[in-house]
């Protein structure tokens, strides 16, 4: 592993960090807003904090800009063509995946919920089969652990608490937002390293916000009064949730397998508990420490993987312009 996809690894990571913490968030909201008017909201805010940001870095760019006119002009077009396009496509996956998962947290067990969006690690390989995309033994095997992993620490508990485990309307909606976010995590490996990243998560927030807003005025009954009685969640989720963690995900997954990504992501559901021990003092069940362990132990084998370097590099390669 090279020391960008080292440092991106760790951006990941802080984002599933924030990803972790935000779920609470999400469900504090909805005891004031509808999910359509949550997402709306955020995705706003998410757009709005970016556009300094891109401010500010294009300021840096503007000298290199205006040494090429010609070449630079067409290469101009090209990048905000793709730019445009694919940040089209990222905002309509997070749009489906955003208001999928939302509406599933209304209806079931947060532990459940935590479970079924998860199962991305497994759908993003499979899904990356058909797309001809190799992904190595100890990667598949990293899967199969973080499984496991995830099973005992969201499921085993509430198996043993409740005697079983059952379907809820909520639950389909989070194996949709679970495929949902798959297709998002690809479609961002393939559009990241071909233009920039931070320009290109504003317009997915946009595009999610603009989604999110014309579904919030025919289903649903919005009160700005509502809206500020959720401000705290919403700003949270909308600044840190969308702004800040998604941007680093565009950012850090552009030299990295997206299974690899999907299994670091994945660890959201790890900070959280380990988010409600420290800040909460929740204590963790046996079953919670032993996911939680083998969930990190997904992680090293992913990332030890021979053949995940070389296949990010080759995407980089030839993505580049």
């Amino acid at each position: 592993m090279t020391l960008k996809q080292l440092k991106n690894s760790f951006l990941l990571l802080i984002a599933a960090a924030i990803w972790g913490t935000a779920f609470v968030a999400q469900s504090v909201g909805m005891d004031y807003v509808e999910p359509f008017t949550f997402c709306f909201s955020r995705s706003i805010i998410g757009c709005v904090v970016l556009i300094p940001i891109i401010y500010l870095f294009g300021r840096k760019d503007k000298t290199s800009q205006k040494e090429n006119t010609e070449k630079s002009s067409a290469s101009f077009l090209s990048k905000n063509r793709i730019l445009i396009f694919g940040g089209i496509a990222c905002g309509i996956c997070l749009f489906a995946a955003s208001n999928l998962q939302q509406f599933g947290i209304m209806t079931s067990t947060a532990g459940k919920a935590g479970f079924i969006t998860a199962c991305y690690i497994i759908i993003v390989p499979v899904l990356g089969i058909f797309l001809k995309r190799k992904t190595s033994p100890l990667i598949w095997l990293g899967v199969v652990i973080a499984l496991v992993g995830m099973f005992f620490l969201c499921i085993m508990p509430s198996i043993k608490n409740d005697g079983g485990f059952s379907f809820q309307p909520g639950d389909i909606q989070l194996i949709l937002c679970s495929i949902c976010f798959s297709f998002h995590i690809l479609v961002i490996d393939h559009f990241s390293p071909k233009t920039n990243g931070i320009k290109l998560s504003c317009i997915q927030f946009l595009v999610c916000g603009i989604l999110s807003g014309v579904c919030m005025l025919i289903f649903e009954t919005p009160s700005m009064e509502n809206i500020l009685n959720a401000w705290l969640p919403i700003m949270y989720a909308g600044a840190m949730s969308s702004g800040i963690a998604f941007t680093l995900q565009i950012i850090a997954q552009k030299d990295l397998h997206p299974t690899v990504a999907s299994l670091i992501m994945s660890l959201e559901s790890v900070i959280s508990v380990l988010a409600g021990f420290v800040i909460l003092n929740e204590v963790l069940s046996t079953y919670e420490i032993i996911g939680c362990v083998l969930m990190f132990i997904a992680i090293i084998l992913a990332q030890i993987s021979p053949s995940d370097t070389s296949t990010a590099n080759t995407e980089a390669t030839k993505n580049s312009y």
